[in-house]
């Protein structure tokens, strides 16, 4: 009996708005108010630096704390609507 294909990964944003408190991470929201979620890592980073180029450019250059980021969806996440 063969076993299920997993799913491919799926990827979202997050952003640490708060550079003071480095456990608050955030999803970023599209404007309708839905997670951005991507099929591709990098359309995901991509769309990261379209939004925030200043933050993403520090962390090119290491002039400051990491405060975005890609992550992999977890499968409970799943459920929110593309």
């Amino acid at each position: 009996m063969p076993y299920p294909k997993p799913k491919p990964p799926r990827f979202k944003l997050q952003v640490q708005e708060d550079e003071t408190d480095h456990r608050l991470w955030h999803d970023v929201l599209d404007p309708r108010g839905r997670l951005y979620v991507f099929d591709k890592e990098a359309e995901a980073r991509a769309k990261l630096e379209e939004l925030f180029p200043v933050l993403v450019g520090l962390e090119r250059y290491a002039a400051g704390p990491k405060r975005t980021r890609v992550i992999v969806v977890a499968s409970d996440d799943e459920d929110e609507d593309r």
